[in-house]
């Protein structure tokens, strides 16, 4: 028997079979099959066609060059090796903490210290309202079943187009600050969205809905992430899964992310 270190949420792990495990959250039991695990985060590329948002280029992945020495096999190179440079609020899945928001640096390094969550995938049509299409209370709370740790918005219309938009000034989707505040209130701790943004694109600033989620004028919910540009493909059907949200180990308000959904197995 192994008993990870999360015991906030009092998980209990147990060897079942080869690739199930059964893991008791909250007195009640679940059995979850890792050998298919679903990925759902989006791939930094080093050209055009990646995921791009917030108005700058795409991301670079080139070989160093220093004099006669280019880090490239096919130049000559024993080995590949390659700069990357990329915005992680613009340019794929990304997880981020209040210090995206706030004058002084809090690093989501600091604050995610927990990785395995219940997390409950629903699917919105966001409502249109003026030019805007927006994630509303009512359309969350239709959706909402089992208010556990953390929630994934799946928006529609789910086209593959996400995995290369280009999102900047296209006006996309967004919650109001009504429904981050509903999600507060929930204790969700983490919220994931296959959007840029849980806000409106130019909203002057207000980031209504980060402020929200995150009780900026209050009780400041440093613990709480928001997980931006996931991709759930519409094979995976709405529904309670385990989640394993893993951060690269950057000292910065946001990393980039890989959050790993697992079936709970009935």
């Amino acid at each position: 028997m192994f008993y990870p270190k999360d015991k906030k949420l009092r998980l209990k792990f147990y060897i079942f079979k080869s690739m199930e495990i059964k893991i008791n959250v909250d007195e009640v039991e679940y059995t979850v099959d890792l050998a298919k695990p679903i990925d759902i985060s989006t791939t930094i590329f080093g050209h055009e066609k990646n995921p791009n948002a917030w108005y700058v280029s795409h991301p670079k992945i080139e070989p160093v060059v220093m004099g006669d020495f280019v880090g490239k096999v096919t130049e000559g190179s024993s080995t590949n090796f390659f700069n990357i440079h990329f915005n992680p609020h613009a340019h794929g899945t990304h997880t981020e903490c209040i210090g995206h928001i706030t004058e002084e640096f809090h690093s989501i390094n600091e604050y995610l210290k927990e990785f395995h969550f219940l997390a409950e995938l629903i699917t919105i049509n966001p409502e249109k309202i003026g030019e805007d299409l927006v994630i509303t209370k009512e359309l969350i709370e239709e959706k909402m079943r089992y208010f556990k740790d953390a929630i994934i918005i799946r928006t529609l219309p789910n086209e593959d187009e996400k995995l290369s938009k280009q999102y900047s000034n296209t006006n996309p989707a967004y919650l109001t600050e009504e429904a981050a505040l509903f999600l507060r209130e929930k204790q969700i701790k983490h919220l994931l969205i296959d959007l840029p943004s849980v806000d409106k694109e130019r909203d002057e600033g207000k980031l209504v809905a980060h402020k929200a989620f995150w009780n900026y004028e209050g009780e400041r919910r440093y613990d709480a992430t928001i997980t931006e540009f996931v991709y759930v493909p519409d094979a995976i059907e709405d529904g309670l899964f385990f989640m394993n949200l893993q951060i690269a180990s950057f000292e910065n308000d946001a990393s980039p992310s890989k959050p790993i959904l697992y079936q709970i197995k009935s």
